[in-house]
């Protein structure tokens, strides 16, 4: 054996759908050289994260290690691979590679951080590597719902990695290329020695569907559509959105793209020179000369983002579309866990318009960008490789996939975020656990989730908030008081405005303390507080968040 060890770790996506970002290391303990795969993000919602953009990896681990970190490789350009890549390059500084539609977007998104696009170094698929320490590393190209999507053929040496990345088993997934069971067969012959496999669709007990199945579906379901028709799939499912835009083309409609990120994925695609013949698309503007029901809207937002044309579509208009009772709306797409309510208030405010919702519960509209179940076991006898170590999927997942190599004779084991994995020997081995938490991107600003702030905010959200101001005479004199609430009920018990109950709560407990108490901020703060909870709750039923600003007058 070489003089080494062989790590992998996970900092994300291995406990989740989402948030993907793994970690190898090879050399002597302590010592090793690593290289990372994807810097994804996770959304966040409103009772665990709210007011919260984005939730990126915690990598203070990498960047403590920064000085061994050699590269960076991207498998493709879903936001749960890359999004993070701007926001977090700052604090690794290393080389960014990506094949050439992955990179395109890749930079796009370094620019909007302020990041020379450069930085990102497009490479070729297989056989193509990169040198990086004592890796070589080269993409293969796999089917996915994005174009360009690579696993990553990692040479240590001690052995071979197959890192798959996000895939299905697609022989014409209309736009991208068509999984290559020879190249796989090919690049797995001279042995693997760990297959990192993606194990999102692991209860689907079906093989997977190709993406050319769909198209006769939706082309029946769009020529007999009498209103308007509006489809929300993924911005980057841009296979989906050329099979769609097809399928409306047939149907006599007009193509509109709804939504910053629709547009951009296919500029890119095109730019990039895979997405070819996508029909032509009529701006908003000039779509208002065309009768409704001659119109196929694409939009944004198919996961119930609030901000993004479905939702605002659902509650209103958007760039002047309003749809009505008629009109159709399909979602081509499947609900990630975790947004189901998000999704489900959209298709009900459509509803309440009239509008016929139609959802991927038939599968009729959707496939799946993933390998299901017997698709894992084709790739387990595909690769034959030594050990599979599950990754990208809930613990549940992690779990399934892993009785399922076991069963086929393998060695597996189950590795969730902060989990060193030793894959040195001939059986996976859990040698250390880091911990790992999440960052958020709050506003402009990237916040520790162990920070104060989230927490802060939730706590208000839950139980109001009430700002006290006093003011006092010198030095433990007269002391007046000016409360605020919000997020409280206005009136309780008394019936009394709660600004005003407070107030002569606050007057009377003042009123009774000696000058030393009233001489000491951190005393009178301490009693404001604990006045304010007490007598709120006597009121209303509630213990407020209570900010207090003291001030003294001569």
């Amino acid at each position: 054996m070489a003089d080494g060890r062989l790590i992998f770790l996970p900092l994300g996506g291995a406990d989740e759908v989402g948030m993907n970002s793994y970690v190898y290391g090879y050399g002597r303990e302590g010592r090793e050289r690593l290289i990372v795969v994807d810097l994804g993000v996770t959304f966040p919602d409103m009772d665990t994260t709210p007011g919260v953009g984005l939730i990126l990896p915690d990598i203070e681990w990498l960047a403590e290690r920064r000085d061994r970190i050699e590269a960076i490789f991207v498998t493709h350009a879903h936001e749960d691979h890359i999004g993070a890549v701007g926001y977090l390059w700052n604090r690794l500084r290393v080389p960014v590679y990506a094949r050439a539609f992955t990179a395109c977007i890749g930079r796009m998104k370094l620019e909007e951080c302020g990041i020379a696009p450069e930085t990102i170094e497009t490479v070729s698929a297989w056989p193509e590597t990169v040198q990086a320490g004592p890796f070589t590393v080269g993409m293969l190209p796999v089917s996915h719902s994005i174009p360009e999507s690579s696993a990553l053929a990692i040479d240590t040496p001690i052995g071979r990695i197959l890192h798959t990345g996000d895939f299905k088993l697609d022989r014409t997934p209309v736009v991208g290329e068509p999984f290559d069971h020879s190249l796989w067969k090919e690049v797995a012959a001279s042995g693997v020695r760990a297959l990192v496999c993606d194990s999102t669709n692991v209860f689907s007990p079906n093989p997977g569907r190709s993406e050319a199945s769909l198209a006769a579906e939706i082309e029946e379901l769009l020529s007999s559509a009498t209103g308007m028709v509006a489809a929300t799939t993924f911005a980057s499912n841009i296979a989906r959105l050329k099979t769609l835009a097809d399928a409306g083309q047939k149907a006599g409609r007009s193509v509109v793209l709804l939504g910053r990120a629709m547009r951009r994925m296919v500029e890119a695609g095109k730019t990039a020179g895979i997405l070819e013949r996508f029909p032509r698309v009529v701006s908003p503007e000039d779509a208002g000369d065309i009768p409704r029901n001659r119109l196929l809207l694409l939009a944004t937002g198919s996961q119930g983002e609030r901000r993004a044309a479905t939702a605002q579509l659902s509650r209103g208009k958007y760039h002047g579309f309003e749809l009505k009772d008629g009109d159709t709306f399909l979602f081509s797409s499947k609900t990630i866990p975790g947004n189901e309510r998000h999704v489900i208030r959209i298709m009900n405010g459509l509803s309440e318009k009239g509008v016929e919702v139609i959802d991927d519960a038939t599968d009729r509209y959707h496939v799946s960008g993933h390998a299901n179940r017997p698709d894992l076991e084709e790739m387990h006898a595909l690769t034959d490789p030594a050990m599979v170590i599950p990754m990208h999927g809930e613990h549940r997942m992690l779990s399934a996939h892993a009785r399922l190599a076991q069963a086929g004779g393998r060695a597996a084991i189950v590795a969730t975020n902060g989990a060193v994995v030793d894959l040195s020997g001939n059986s996976p081995k859990v040698i250390e656990r880091i911990e790992v938490g999440r960052t958020y991107l709050d506003g402009t600003e990237l916040v520790d989730s162990k920070s104060f702030v989230v927490r802060d905010r939730i706590r208000m959200a839950l139980n109001g908030h009430v700002h006290v101001e006093v003011q006092i005479e010198g030095s433990g004199g007269k002391a007046e008081t000016w409360c605020e609430a919000m997020g409280l009920a206005r009136t309780g018990r008394s019936g009394e405005p709660l600004d005003e109950v407070l107030d002569h709560a606050l007057m009377r407990a003042l009123g009774r303390q000696k000058r030393k108490v009233l001489a000491d901020d951190q005393a009178v703060d301490e009693l404001v507080r604990s006045v304010v909870r007490k007598a709120a709750m006597a009121e209303i039923g509630k213990k407020p968040e209570v900010t207090v600003a003291i001030s003294r007058v001569d």
